[in-house]
């Protein structure tokens, strides 16, 4: 059984652990400083919010998302990072965790879910069978400088 709840304080080591195992997976690392600026801004910013995944009291997933308006359409719920342990996937943790952030959304008002995923990530498999990926579109981002 998959236990999802919102991040709080005594969280923190279990979520970093995960955090930090995700950007290892896209073969990125980020400095303490990034990861401690995020927690702040999960458990303190009404727009960014945290839930994570507990599978028999073990956090086994986490999804790190934030509340915007759009220009043209209802508000938007933008999913950052979607991670969940290799030891335990397939297991309908990362089902219950889209499932949870696409309700929150909706009850927040912001019910425009959305994310961007690599071409060959294996969670594409999930992304194919709960939502419609939209052919043809392009990601791009602009580096001025090192983002902060």
């Amino acid at each position: 059984m998959v236990e999802i709840r919102v991040l709080t304080e005594p969280d923190r080591a279990e979520w970093e652990v995960l955090a930090r195992a995700h950007h290892g997976h896209f073969g990125g690392e980020m400095g303490d400083d990034r990861y401690e600026r995020t927690w702040r801004r999960i458990v303190g910013v009404e727009r960014v919010r945290g839930v994570g995944a507990r599978v028999d009291g073990r956090m086994v997933g986490i999804a790190n998302y934030l509340f915007h308006d759009s220009v043209w359409f209802g508000g938007k719920c933008y999913l950052a990072d979607l991670f969940v342990d290799p030891r335990v996937r397939r297991r309908g943790v990362g089902t219950a965790l889209l499932a949870w952030v696409a309700r929150d959304a909706e009850e927040h008002g912001f019910p425009g879910l959305y994310w961007n995923t690599l071409e060959d990530a294996p969670a594409r498999a999930l992304y194919d069978r709960v939502a419609r990926h939209h052919q043809g579109l392009v990601l791009y981002t602009y580096h001025r400088r090192e983002q902060v």
